[in-house]
């Protein structure tokens, strides 16, 4: 099984930015991310505070239609 990596709320908007979403609001501590090709996802940033591993497994696998291998090589580039 692949090993996710321990990702805070505003690191993982950082990743979702390099790779072509924008934040079209903010309600609360919730932020709405948006891509030109139409995927939305909504991630919670609360104060530094990580992540769970369940939660960004979700919007992986559903919200940026990614593999997880694939996001992990995008996520490793990055850095």
């Amino acid at each position: 099984m692949t090993q996710l990596p321990v990702i805070s709320g505003k690191d993982f908007i950082r990743f979702l930015e390099s790779v072509g979403f924008v934040v079209v609001r903010i309600n609360g501590s919730h932020h709405r991310l948006k891509n030109t090709d139409g995927r939305v996802t909504t991630v919670p940033v609360h104060k530094n505070e990580d992540l769970p591993k369940g939660l960004i497994r979700k919007i992986i696998r559903e919200d940026l239609d990614m593999e997880l291998d694939e996001f992990l090589r995008l996520y490793k580039q990055r850095k």
